[in-house]
Parts: structure tokens; sequence; C-alpha cells
């Protein structure tokens, strides 16, 4: 039997972070509270699903939506870290990032304003455009943001910290949410679009002066004893040491892939709910209830992570990830209606924050302090591919069925579950 997990002890860079201001911490959850009810006002699963389907009827299309912001997330994350590890300061990354995309989702705003006059073809290629270059702006934010927070908090308060984030985030989202329901039933659904998109881009602006005013830590002495990457070939080379010398980071990427493959399904629940017979306006409803259940997930999240480690906690999310396939699949076969429905957005709510506390905490985890933003940059890198799943999502759907996505996101999850429970059994000397 098992005696109890001995605490890790506090290494000098935690040590400093620990006694960092505390307004530090309260406005880098309040930056992310900010961006957490941003992001939910166009959500790539309910409100942009909804849009790019009006607009093209396509499945593919709105398997691209999702596909792109999730590439666009992070491609860019490779040149980024390159460019990070060789600088001094990691803010002006965020700054350009945060910011830029803000521009963006102002620029779509716009666009959907004045687009009522406009071909249907028109204003979905305008769209389109402009929300792949909001994706790949965005991809440029994750690096320092990584970097910056690592720095900023110690580990043992890192999960807390994402769950007052998220928590906050949800509060502001539940309003979010109502002012969605409100445009929509109100006005025309262009137009009430475009003013989601302009809240959104308000908040991201918000969200975006709060995390740099609370400013960049001073860099940590580099441990390894090696200097920044000499060029772009020698950042790579090191990137393959890192992949076939670490068996942690090594695992956790197959299992991001796996990860990723249950996600392909996401933007396709909206469009379960469409053929059920949920109109556009229930989307509003659809946004609240996925915003509930992220938000009463927030303190298990949070104390899960920190007191149970990082790992465990991505274990029950992979098995959690299981639920809302079974649970969509349940109600293509019935009559449950918005309430059915509700509650599968609920799940994936609670499904989305714990897989990206679980994703951030853990990857902050395994990152040496002196080289995490090469170690964002490769992780994102490589699993940049998953990113590409919820167009082979939309083939199922056009070729198979519907359904058949859900099988596969379903599989998926049991396979990252073994995978995790594989990194959990690596003898102390695999931990390199």
């Amino acid at each position: 039997m098992r005696g109890p997990r001995p605490k890790r002890p506090m290494s000098a860079s935690d040590a400093a972070r620990a006694h960092a201001p505390r307004g530090r911490f309260w406005r880098i959850a309040g930056g992310g509270a900010a961006f957490q009810a941003g992001a939910a006002a166009i959500d790539s699963a309910t409100v942009v699903a909804s849009l790019v389907f009006q607009l093209t009827g396509s499945a593919f299309a709105v398997g691209f939506a999702s596909a792109v912001l999730r590439l666009g997330w992070l491609l860019p994350q490779l040149v980024v870290g390159f460019l990070a590890e060789r600088a001094t300061r990691r803010m002006p990354f965020y700054v350009f990032g945060a910011y830029g995309r803000t521009i963006c989702a102002s620029l779509i705003a716009l666009t959907l304003w004045l687009g009522a006059g406009w071909s249907a073809t028109a204003l979905a290629a305008a769209f389109l455009i402009l929300w792949t270059l909001y994706a790949f702006v965005s991809g440029v934010v994750a690096v320092p943001y990584n970097d910056i927070v690592g720095r900023s908090i110690p580990s043992g308060a890192r999960s807390r910290m994402l769950a007052w984030r998220f928590f906050g985030g949800g509060v502001l989202a539940l309003g979010v949410a109502a002012f969605v329901r409100g445009t929509l039933d109100v006005l025309p659904n262009l137009e009430a679009y475009a003013l989601i998109f302009g809240l959104a881009a308000l908040l991201l602006m918000v969200s975006s002066t709060l995390f740099v005013s609370a400013g960049e830590p001073a860099m940590p002495p580099r441990r390894s004893g090696r200097g920044p990457p000499r060029g772009v070939a020698d950042f790579i080379r090191r990137g393959w040491e890192v992949l076939s010398q670490d068996s942690r980071f090594r695992l956790f990427l197959y299992s991001q892939w796996l990860g990723g493959a249950t996600l392909m399904a996401l933007p396709f629940y909206v469009v379960a709910a469409n053929w059920s017979g949920i109109t556009a306006a229930d989307v509003g409803l659809l946004l609240g209830a996925q915003t509930a259940g992220a938000l009463a997930s927030n303190p298990l999240w949070g104390k899960l992570g920190d007191s149970a480690g990082k790992l465990r906690m991505l274990q029950a999310v992979a098995l959690v990830r299981m639920l809302p396939p079974m649970l969509v699949l349940f109600l293509l076969g019935s009559d449950a209606g918005i309430s059915g429905y509700m509650a599968l957005f609920g799940m994936i709510g609670a499904m989305m924050n714990g897989v990206t506390i679980g994703y951030l905490g853990y990857l902050m985890e395994i990152s040496p302090d002196d080289r995490r933003p090469a170690y964002s940059a490769y992780f994102n890198a490589m699993a940049s591919p998953a990113a590409l799943l919820p167009l082979l999502g939309a083939g199922l759907a056009s070729l198979i069925s519907l359904p058949a996505v859900f099988v596969a996101a379903i599989v998926a999850a049991v396979l990252q579950l073994l995978l995790l429970l594989r990194i959990a059994r690596l003898a102390p000397e695999e931990l390199q």
C-alpha cells in the first residue's frame, strides 16, 4: 500500500515566484477571465459553427473553421519559440499576438455588419479569411504566455490560478451568453453576429491590457549550460533531442494527438442539435449551458490539479472526454429536445475546462524553467497535425454518418487514457 505522496521540494525559482506580488496573480487570472469571456462570445463549437453553417450549409466549412482555429494556435509557435529563446524579453511577442487578435475580431465584426448586401459566397469567404488570420495571429500568444505565467506563478498555485481564470471567465461568459441569446432574438442574424464579435473584441482588449500590466519577471539563469540556439537548424535539432530523450514529453505528445481526435467531434455537436430541430436562436441557450458547466467544474479541476497532481487530473479529464459523444449518440436517437442538448453542452463546458487546465498545467510542469519557450514551441508544433482532425470528422460525417464522428471520439478517448496511465508507470530513470 502506498503512503502519502511526498511533496516536491520548493525550488529557488518557485520560492522567488511565491514572494512575487499577489497583484500579479490576480492580474494574470483577471486577464485570463476576460479572454475566456471573449472566446466564449465567438466559441467555435457554438457561435462560429452556427454562423458558418448558416452561411455555407457545409459540414466541411464548419470543420474547417474549427480546425483552422486550432491549427493557427499551434503552427506559429515553432517560429515564436525560436525567436523567444534568443530574446531577452518575451512580453513583446505577447503584445503583438494579443492586440493583433483584437484587431482581427474587430475587422470580422465590421465585415458582418456591412455584409448584408453581399453575396453569400463573398461573405462566407471574407469571414473565413479573417477568421484564419485571427487564428494565426492568436497563435503568437501561446509561447510567451506559458513562459511568463510559468515564471510568475509557482507550480503549486498554477491550477488554482487557472481555475480562478476559468471561474471568472465563466461568470462573465454567462452574461455573454445572455447577450448572444438576446441579440440573435432581436436583430437580424448578421447584425447580431457583428455585435457578438464586437463584444469579443472589447473583452480581448481588456484581457491583453490586464496581462501586460502584470509585467514580466526576471529571466532565470540557464541551468543546462547551453546558450540560445545558434540558428533555426540548431533549434530544430534540440527539439528532436527532447522528443527522443524525454519519455514523458513524448508520451504526452502522443496523448495530445489522441485528445485532438476526441475534440474533432466538437463543432459537430451543434450540427447534431440542428438536425434535432434546435434553432439558431437557441445557440445562446447552448452557450449558456456550456458556460455553466465550465463554471461549475472549476473548483474540482483547480483542487484536483494542485492536490492530486497534473497527471492525475489529465487522467480524470480523459474519462470525462468519453461522456459527451456517448450522450449525443443517445440524443440523436431520442426526442429529448433543447433540455437534452443543454445537458450535453454543460458537459462539454466542464470537459473543455478540464482539457485546458490539465494541458497547460502539465506542459508547464514538464518544461524546464530556462527552456519553457522552446518546450512549448516543440510540443505545440508537433501537436499541430491533430488540429486538422475536425476535417476528418467532416469526412466521416459526409461519407459515413454523423454518429460515426462521435464513435471515433469515444475510441480516441479510451486510447488516450491508456497512454496517460503509461506515463504514470514510467520509472524514475525514464523521467529525463
